[in-house]
């Protein structure tokens, strides 16, 4: 059955304790490179060549459903790049191509990263008859002065547009802000997060901008010509994003993202819940079980027309695929589990890592606020936890 006679309103939840089965799929090509962005994006003057991307991405998923039999796709997630300038016929492509190599669940979540300035209608209608479900729009801020400071190429007016439209159109909405911005004080957020849930439908992603080595953003931090929120005004900026979004009915359910509860990213889920997804495409990135029966770290070649021709000779584009050790699937359980509000299972961390959790530690870490128990077998991170996520996983792994 094809993918686009599979869309739902809700997406498919797994059965209790099975996080599911992703597909992701990434289109490495950008309009222009945001300043802040170190993500694997790529801005080509020249027409990009879909067909012969479509036809890379079909023999890739081809051999990645042949290392995954037997699993159900319960999340598509159509990343980038601007998954949003691809036409809706390539989108089709990709979509039945995963439907025909693997069982999708009815119900199943299939998201499309899009960009306010490339959204029209017809694009957008086509997406939804190609069977995607859930968009999420890179919005990142609601005045155009920041907008423009971000190297958007959209302004206020189109985001509001695009946001219309998509609620018209998908089932399912979430859109992107940043925080701590440049000038950007605590009461300007929280005016900002009031509006953006007014204009949300059930899930919002609101990240904090970090400066990324590589950056246009870090050359002129490191220079002295940007200066953003220090370290004490940035945890008064993500505490008022707790409190407000918790207040409005989206509270978190992971260090960045908020939605009305039944909302939350089937899809990534699956990655913080430490479930098996294929990572289709230049620089995708996966964890798909191996044929000595170990879960595997997969990730692709970057370079969008290096990836493209491996695939064409070799059917993929794999630059490294790696067995995890126990230890270290365990270590990536809690790295990515504490992220979570529901935090982690420590009966299964316990089982990868082949030893209980340090009482001292944990004890420790209670004792100072940044950890509790929930019930005999889960921890999870508190809010004040959150705020220095990467030490009290070191302290724990």
């Amino acid at each position: 059955m094809a993918v686009r006679q599979l869309a739902a309103i809700r997406p498919y939840t797994p059965p209790e304790g099975d996080p599911g089965f992703g597909v992701y799929v990434h289109w490495p090509f950008c309009a222009a490179k945001c300043p802040y962005c170190d993500f694997n994006s790529h801005v080509r003057h020249e027409p990009v060549d879909q067909a012969r991307f479509v036809a890379a991405f079909r023999r890739e998923i081809a051999a990645q459903g042949a290392r995954s039999r037997g699993q159900t796709v319960t999340s598509i997630f159509l990343g980038g790049g601007t998954p949003s300038l691809m036409e809706p016929e390539t989108v089709a492509a990709i979509l039945d191509t995963v439907a025909a190599t693997w069982t999708v669940a009815d119900g199943a979540e299939i998201t499309l990263e899009a960009n306010p300035s490339s959204v029209e209608a017809t694009r957008f209608r086509g997406y939804r008859a190609a069977g995607v479900n859930r968009i999420s729009l890179g919005v990142q801020a609601l005045n155009d002065a920041d907008l423009r400071r971000l190297g958007r190429l959209h302004d206020t007016a189109q985001a509001l547009g695009a946001i219309r439209l998509a609620r018209e159109i998908f089932p399912r909405l979430s859109f992107d802000l940043i925080y701590a911005r440049p000038g950007q004080g605590v009461e300007a957020w929280e005016r900002e997060i009031v509006q953006a849930i007014d204009l949300a439908a059930d899930h919002l992603s609101l990240y904090q901008l970090t400066i990324e080595e590589g950056t246009v953003f870090h050359a002129l931090h490191k220079a002295g010509k940007l200066v953003v929120p220090d370290g004490e005004l940035s945890a008064e900026l993500y505490e008022a994003t707790q409190a407000i979004t918790r207040a409005h009915g989206l509270p978190a359910y992971e260090i960045s993202n908020h939605a009305v509860p039944g909302a939350e990213s089937r899809h990534n889920l699956t990655y913080w819940r430490y479930g098996l997804y294929a990572g289709v495409g230049p620089g995708a990135h996966g964890r798909l079980p191996g044929a000595d029966g170990r879960r595997h770290a997969v990730a692709n070649e970057k370079h969008p027309e290096t990836w493209l021709r491996m695939v064409e000779d070799w059917e993929t584009g794999s630059v490294e695929d790696v067995a995890l050790a126990d230890h270290e699937q365990a270590d990536e359980l809690m790295l990515m589990g504490l992220r979570l509000t529901e935090g982690i299972d420590l009966l299964r961390w316990s089982a990868l890592s082949g030893r209980p959790i340090d009482a001292d530690v944990e004890s420790d870490l209670v004792g100072h606020g940044m950890l509790e128990r929930l019930g005999n077998h889960r921890i999870r991170a508190t809010p004040a936890g959150m705020l220095v996520l990467d030490a009290v996983v070191a302290d724990l792994a």
